[in-house]
Protein backbone atom coordinates (compact mmCIF):
# COMPACT_ATOMS: atom_id res chain seq x y z
CA UNK A 1 0.00 0.00 0.00
CA UNK A 2 1.00 3.23 -1.16
CA UNK A 3 1.29 6.30 2.20
CA UNK A 4 -0.01 9.80 0.86
CA UNK A 5 2.75 11.39 -1.03
CA UNK A 6 5.24 8.92 -0.35
CA UNK A 7 6.69 6.61 -3.14
CA UNK A 8 6.71 2.36 -2.36
CA UNK A 9 10.24 0.89 -3.16
CA UNK A 10 9.05 -0.70 -6.42
CA UNK A 11 7.39 2.75 -7.96
CA UNK A 12 8.26 2.89 -11.87
CA UNK A 13 11.25 4.86 -12.83
CA UNK A 14 9.49 7.54 -14.87
CA UNK A 15 12.70 7.86 -17.64
CA UNK A 16 11.03 4.63 -19.07
CA UNK A 17 7.73 6.14 -19.66
CA UNK A 18 9.34 9.27 -21.00
CA UNK A 19 11.83 7.32 -23.18
CA UNK A 20 8.93 5.28 -24.52
CA UNK A 21 7.23 8.84 -25.42
CA UNK A 22 10.83 9.54 -27.42
CA UNK A 23 9.03 7.48 -30.11
CA UNK A 24 6.03 9.29 -30.60
CA UNK A 25 9.15 12.51 -31.74
CA UNK A 26 8.36 13.22 -35.21
CA UNK A 27 12.36 14.47 -35.90
CA UNK A 28 15.34 13.32 -34.32
CA UNK A 29 16.30 14.38 -30.89
CA UNK A 30 19.41 16.30 -30.93
CA UNK A 31 22.13 16.90 -27.90
CA UNK A 32 25.09 18.14 -27.29
CA UNK A 33 28.25 15.96 -28.82
CA UNK A 34 29.88 12.89 -26.53
CA UNK A 35 32.02 15.42 -24.49
CA UNK A 36 34.12 14.26 -20.56
CA UNK A 37 32.15 17.55 -18.89
CA UNK A 38 28.95 16.18 -19.62
CA UNK A 39 26.82 13.00 -18.54
CA UNK A 40 23.67 12.53 -19.84
CA UNK A 41 21.65 10.33 -17.55
CA UNK A 42 18.53 10.34 -19.45
CA UNK A 43 16.66 13.01 -17.62
CA UNK A 44 14.59 14.65 -20.10
CA UNK A 45 11.62 16.55 -20.56
CA UNK A 46 8.85 16.76 -23.23
CA UNK A 47 5.52 18.71 -23.91
CA UNK A 48 3.10 18.47 -26.73
CA UNK A 49 0.24 19.99 -28.27
CA UNK A 50 -2.02 18.73 -30.42
CA UNK A 51 -5.58 18.75 -31.87
CA UNK A 52 -7.97 16.52 -34.30
CA UNK A 53 -5.13 16.05 -36.98
CA UNK A 54 -2.19 15.01 -34.25
CA UNK A 55 0.47 16.67 -32.83
CA UNK A 56 0.94 20.12 -33.47
CA UNK A 57 4.32 20.48 -31.78
CA UNK A 58 6.22 18.09 -29.94
CA UNK A 59 9.74 19.32 -27.96
CA UNK A 60 12.35 16.88 -25.87
CA UNK A 61 14.06 18.84 -23.52
CA UNK A 62 17.59 17.26 -22.38
CA UNK A 63 19.09 18.17 -18.71
CA UNK A 64 22.71 17.05 -18.44
CA UNK A 65 25.21 16.57 -15.06
CA UNK A 66 28.34 19.07 -15.70
CA UNK A 67 31.40 17.69 -14.67
CA UNK A 68 34.04 20.30 -13.65
CA UNK A 69 36.65 17.90 -13.27
CA UNK A 70 35.79 14.74 -15.60
CA UNK A 71 39.22 13.04 -14.86
CA UNK A 72 38.46 12.88 -11.06
CA UNK A 73 34.68 13.31 -9.91
CA UNK A 74 35.57 13.07 -6.27
CA UNK A 75 36.65 16.30 -6.47
CA UNK A 76 35.25 19.23 -4.57
CA UNK A 77 35.22 21.20 -7.55
CA UNK A 78 32.69 18.90 -8.95
CA UNK A 79 30.02 20.03 -6.31
CA UNK A 80 27.10 22.46 -6.72
CA UNK A 81 26.87 25.42 -4.91
CA UNK A 82 23.24 24.06 -2.15
CA UNK A 83 21.11 26.24 -0.04
CA UNK A 84 19.79 25.24 2.87
CA UNK A 85 17.04 23.78 1.81
CA UNK A 86 18.13 21.43 -1.19
CA UNK A 87 21.25 20.26 1.42
CA UNK A 88 18.35 19.51 3.55
CA UNK A 89 16.49 17.26 0.84
CA UNK A 90 19.61 15.28 0.58
CA UNK A 91 20.87 14.88 3.77
CA UNK A 92 17.36 13.67 5.25
CA UNK A 93 16.78 10.20 5.95
CA UNK A 94 13.32 8.66 5.70
CA UNK A 95 12.17 5.93 7.81
CA UNK A 96 10.84 3.87 4.52
CA UNK A 97 12.52 2.59 1.43
CA UNK A 98 12.78 4.63 -1.69
CA UNK A 99 13.17 3.54 -5.37
CA UNK A 100 16.44 3.14 -6.27
CA UNK A 101 16.23 5.80 -8.96
CA UNK A 102 14.46 8.30 -6.94
CA UNK A 103 17.75 7.50 -4.54
CA UNK A 104 20.33 8.39 -7.31
CA UNK A 105 18.39 11.55 -8.39
CA UNK A 106 18.50 12.99 -4.92
CA UNK A 107 22.44 12.37 -5.03
CA UNK A 108 23.07 13.74 -7.99
CA UNK A 109 21.68 17.24 -6.40
CA UNK A 110 24.90 17.35 -5.16
CA UNK A 111 26.50 17.94 -9.11
CA UNK A 112 25.88 21.10 -11.08
CA UNK A 113 22.28 20.19 -13.39
CA UNK A 114 22.08 22.11 -16.75
CA UNK A 115 18.57 21.60 -16.50
CA UNK A 116 17.01 21.35 -20.00
CA UNK A 117 20.32 22.40 -21.43
CA UNK A 118 19.30 21.49 -25.27
CA UNK A 119 15.62 21.45 -26.31
CA UNK A 120 14.54 19.58 -29.46
CA UNK A 121 11.25 21.17 -31.42
CA UNK A 122 9.35 19.82 -34.05
CA UNK A 123 6.33 22.20 -35.13
CA UNK A 124 3.65 20.82 -37.84
CA UNK A 125 2.58 24.55 -38.82
CA UNK A 126 5.29 27.03 -39.60
CA UNK A 127 4.16 30.61 -37.94
CA UNK A 128 5.54 33.61 -36.33
CA UNK A 129 5.70 31.65 -32.99
CA UNK A 130 7.73 28.97 -34.61
CA UNK A 131 10.97 30.17 -36.38
CA UNK A 132 14.49 29.67 -34.86
CA UNK A 133 14.88 33.48 -33.61
CA UNK A 134 11.10 32.46 -31.49
CA UNK A 135 12.36 29.39 -30.06
CA UNK A 136 15.68 30.79 -28.95
CA UNK A 137 13.90 33.45 -27.35
CA UNK A 138 11.41 31.08 -25.49
CA UNK A 139 13.86 28.66 -24.28
CA UNK A 140 15.99 31.09 -23.12
CA UNK A 141 13.10 32.65 -20.86
CA UNK A 142 12.61 29.27 -19.79
CA UNK A 143 16.12 28.77 -18.04
CA UNK A 144 16.22 32.66 -16.96
CA UNK A 145 12.56 32.45 -15.41
CA UNK A 146 13.08 28.94 -13.80
CA UNK A 147 17.07 29.07 -13.45
CA UNK A 148 17.65 32.43 -12.09
CA UNK A 149 14.44 33.66 -11.24
CA UNK A 150 14.09 37.73 -10.21
CA UNK A 151 13.24 37.84 -6.64
CA UNK A 152 11.35 41.10 -7.22
CA UNK A 153 8.57 38.95 -8.67
CA UNK A 154 5.66 38.47 -6.39
CA UNK A 155 4.82 34.49 -6.24
CA UNK A 156 1.88 33.97 -8.66
CA UNK A 157 2.91 36.82 -10.95
CA UNK A 158 3.81 35.37 -14.46
CA UNK A 159 7.17 36.84 -15.47
CA UNK A 160 8.44 39.14 -17.75
CA UNK A 161 10.49 37.92 -20.74
CA UNK A 162 14.07 38.29 -19.77
CA UNK A 163 15.08 38.46 -23.69
CA UNK A 164 13.43 39.05 -26.75
CA UNK A 165 13.92 38.73 -30.73
CA UNK A 166 15.99 42.00 -30.34
CA UNK A 167 18.75 40.19 -28.71
CA UNK A 168 19.09 37.72 -31.55
CA UNK A 169 21.95 37.14 -33.39
CA UNK A 170 20.80 35.41 -36.62
CA UNK A 171 24.76 35.45 -37.97
CA UNK A 172 26.29 32.41 -36.71
CA UNK A 173 27.40 29.13 -37.36
CA UNK A 174 27.83 26.19 -34.86
CA UNK A 175 28.39 22.01 -35.87
CA UNK A 176 25.05 19.87 -36.06
CA UNK A 177 26.24 16.36 -37.07
CA UNK A 178 30.06 17.69 -37.74
CA UNK A 179 28.77 19.88 -40.60
CA UNK A 180 28.98 23.75 -39.96
CA UNK A 181 25.36 24.76 -40.07
CA UNK A 182 23.77 28.46 -40.13
CA UNK A 183 22.60 29.09 -36.57
CA UNK A 184 21.49 31.99 -34.30
CA UNK A 185 22.35 32.99 -30.53
CA UNK A 186 21.75 35.12 -27.72
CA UNK A 187 24.87 36.34 -26.15
CA UNK A 188 23.30 39.42 -24.34
CA UNK A 189 22.68 37.80 -21.19
CA UNK A 190 25.09 37.91 -18.00
CA UNK A 191 23.65 34.60 -16.80
CA UNK A 192 23.65 32.45 -20.15
CA UNK A 193 24.53 31.61 -23.71
CA UNK A 194 22.30 30.20 -26.30
CA UNK A 195 22.18 28.87 -29.27
CA UNK A 196 20.27 27.15 -32.20
CA UNK A 197 19.82 25.85 -35.37
CA UNK A 198 17.75 24.30 -37.81
CA UNK A 199 18.03 20.54 -38.37
CA UNK A 200 15.22 19.27 -40.15
CA UNK A 201 11.73 20.20 -42.06
CA UNK A 202 10.12 22.26 -39.13
CA UNK A 203 12.49 21.46 -36.54
CA UNK A 204 14.83 23.37 -34.77
CA UNK A 205 17.21 22.49 -31.50
CA UNK A 206 18.35 25.10 -28.97
CA UNK A 207 20.83 24.96 -26.48
CA UNK A 208 20.88 27.49 -23.58
CA UNK A 209 24.12 26.98 -20.96
CA UNK A 210 25.11 28.72 -17.93
CA UNK A 211 27.72 31.61 -19.03
CA UNK A 212 29.75 30.51 -15.83
CA UNK A 213 30.56 27.05 -17.37
CA UNK A 214 31.22 27.76 -20.92
CA UNK A 215 34.43 27.10 -19.88
CA UNK A 216 33.76 23.14 -19.58
CA UNK A 217 31.56 22.48 -22.50
CA UNK A 218 32.22 22.84 -26.13
CA UNK A 219 29.31 23.49 -27.95
CA UNK A 220 28.07 21.30 -30.82
CA UNK A 221 25.27 19.42 -31.97
CA UNK A 222 25.14 15.93 -32.68
CA UNK A 223 21.62 13.20 -33.44
CA UNK A 224 20.35 10.84 -30.50
CA UNK A 225 18.41 10.84 -27.66
CA UNK A 226 21.15 10.12 -24.91
CA UNK A 227 24.25 11.46 -26.71
CA UNK A 228 26.56 13.05 -23.82
CA UNK A 229 27.12 8.89 -22.18
CA UNK A 230 28.68 8.20 -19.20
CA UNK A 231 32.10 8.51 -19.64
CA UNK A 232 33.28 6.68 -16.52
Amino acid sequence: MQSRGVLPEDAPDPRVEHNRRLRDMPSPVMGLIVQPSLEDTDSIGISDGSDGAGYTEFSVSITYTLWRNPADRSDPVNLAVLDHDKRAAIEMATPWPRPAWLIEQVQRMRYPQLWEAVRTTWSRDLTAYTTLAQRLVDHANDILNNQYRDPSIRPGFPPAPRVTESSVNPAVTVAVDGVATPAAEIDTDPFVYAIGAETAPRTVVTAVLPRSELQHIRIAFATGPTVAADTR
